[in-house]
């Protein structure tokens, strides 16, 4: 009987998926939509990977059927907490075993090839994780109202910030500000609108079915913040001086977390993430040979983890 594995890498902004062989070669890679486990309960990334998981079979051309003799692992942006990582994993599906991990764990078992040291994950979100003398250490991934400061989310708000800030004369503008402003409509007012997704006609409900709800706010996804940073570098190959701004802040983000690296022993930190490794010359310039680019995708993490907790079954 053939054994697969099926892997997932669940992004702020996308859903990866790649189903193995049991010599964990590739069969078929697919992409679908966003999965971050904090949006809706979960159920966005739900249908991804449901999605994801038909048409990665599909293009493997093999019968949809045999989903009962793969073992999956999931790295979950959103998945810092216990509580949403179980209550992923006990939904129903068509897996002979699923395990949901944190994104910063299939990032690290693939960034490493299985070596200690740490590992930063600087995409729509961003989160740090080492392994250290066998101890797991692990900061930010807080997601996007309380944590995730180096991530693309945040910058993009924080540019968003600064160019309203710009158009209201408070601060110094410059071509990225206006176009930042442009992008999200043409003015302040259009940029509010697009900031509290105003245009979607969305309600909150009331766990009494009623609606509204005081403690609730309606606003633009991470990912949606995160879509400026094409933006952002293109600015940035043009010397804008907000740009330049922008991304003193980043690095800012990045340098604490190389202390806090550093403090606990770490002797390398793999960057991965679209943001991060497209900062990684910065990065190198600034910290040598302690950052390093990975040695595999955590999608392949994923994959490697699960044959690791099911080969056994």
């Amino acid at each position: 009987m053939p054994r697969y594995y099926l892997g997932v890498d669940g992004g702020g902004t996308n859903c990866r998926v790649r189903l193995a062989n049991d010599q964990l070669e590739t069969l078929a890679e697919v992409k679908n939509g966003r999965s971050n486990l904090q949006i809706d309960g979960g159920e966005p990334a739900y249908k991804a990977i449901l999605d994801g998981t038909r048409d990665v079979f599909r293009a493997a051309g093999i019968d949809y059927a045999e989903t009962a003799n793969t073992y999956a692992c999931f790295g979950m942006a959103g998945g810092r907490m216990d509580s949403a990582r179980d209550a992923f994993a006990a939904r129903k599906w068509p897996f002979a075993g699923v395990k949901v991990y944190d994104d910063i764990d299939i990032a690290h078992a693939g960034a490493l090839g299985g070596a200690e040291g740490g590992v930063v994950i600087i995409g729509t979100g961003s989160a740090a994780m080492s392994i250290v003398a066998g101890k797991r250490h692990q900061a930010g991934g807080w997601g996007f109202h309380i944590g995730d400061q180096m991530s693309g989310a945040i910058l993009g708000r924080e540019l968003v910030r600064y160019s309203v800030e710009a158009e209201d004369g408070l601060v110094a503008a410059s071509p990225l500000t206006k176009a930042v402003i442009a992008a999200l409509g043409g003015s302040n007012q259009a940029a509010m609108t697009w900031a509290f997704a105003t245009e979607m006609d969305l309600k909150l409900l009331s766990r009494d079915g009623s609606e509204g709800c005081d403690d609730a706010l309606i606003g633009r996804a991470p990912g949606e913040f995160g879509k400026l940073m094409p933006l952002w570098f293109e600015y940035l190959e043009k010397d804008d001086p907000v740009a330049a701004r922008m991304l003193d802040i980043e690095m800012g983000y990045i340098d604490t977390y190389v202390n806090w690296f550093k403090g606990h022993g770490a002797k390398v930190m793999a960057i991965v993430g679209g943001l991060g490794q497209r900062l990684f010359p910065n990065l190198q310039r600034l910290y040598g040979d302690f950052v390093a680019l990975p040695k595999y995708e955590p999608l392949h993490g994923a994959v490697i983890l699960a044959r690791q907790n099911f080969a056994s079954n």
